[in-house]
């Protein structure tokens, strides 16, 4: 619903986009990518993610095969500036036929 003075409301919020207010920016950002286990995944993850917030330092990397070795996680841990920073990451991983799950 509209007011009179062009601003909704019905929703409680003061508004701002409630997704907006999770996180405070900067902060370190662990996500988890899953595929299957091929060459290179973990490599075509790091790739993907530093395409959109530059270097990675290897020890904020970590891969878990899955328990019958057919799957891989990677994990990677990063400073994020920005919730469209975030948004980016997740558009340009879930847009890789390669990647199945992003948590």
């Amino acid at each position: 619903m509209t007011e009179g003075n062009g601003k909704s409301r019905g929703n409680g919020s003061n508004g701002a986009d409630p997704q907006e207010t999770l996180f405070e920016f900067p902060c370190r950002f662990p996500i988890k990518v899953m595929g299957r286990h091929e060459d290179n995944f973990r490599d075509h993850v790091v790739e993907l993610i530093t395409a959109e917030v530059g270097s990675i330092d290897p020890d904020d990397i970590s891969v878990r095969p899955s328990r019958k070795g057919q799957f891989i996680s990677v994990t990677v841990t990063f400073e994020a500036t920005s919730r469209s920073q975030l948004d980016a990451v997740y558009r340009s991983l879930t847009a890789s036929v390669r990647v199945l799950y992003v948590i």
